[in-house]
Formats: C-alpha cells, structure tokens, sequence
C-alpha cells in the first residue's frame, strides 16, 4: 500500500491528463460528421475501448478530418 501512495503524485496528473484526453476526443468525434478513415461508430469504439492514451492519439493521427 506504501507503494502506491509514493507514485499517487505521478500518477493523478497522468489519469486527469487522460480524461482530459479522452473526453475531448469523445467530443471531437461527437461533433464533427467526417473522418479521414473509417466512421463515428468505429471511432468511438476504438476511443473507450483502447480508453488510454492509444486511442485518442490514433483517432487524432488517422482519422480526424483536417479541417
């Protein structure tokens, strides 16, 4: 238990920054009708199933229309 409180200063900014992430992404996704690759239901799926860091960054990379 020790353990954990030691990394807990490491390890609130990591999880807010990947919340902050995930729920700008999940908006991003929710307001905007065309992607690169691949559709909204697709996205969102990737999004909360890969929930950290990967799938936001992957939707950022490969399928967010530039706008």
């Amino acid at each position: 238990m020790d353990k954990i409180v030691e990394f807990l200063p490491f390890l609130i900014p990591l999880m807010i920054a990947e919340f902050a992430l995930l729920g700008f992404t999940l908006y991003h996704i929710l307001t905007h009708k065309y992607y690169k690759r691949g559709n909204r239901t697709l996205w969102l799926i990737i999004t909360i199933v890969l929930m950290n860091f990967i799938g936001p960054i992957l939707y950022f990379l490969l399928g967010k229309e530039d706008d």
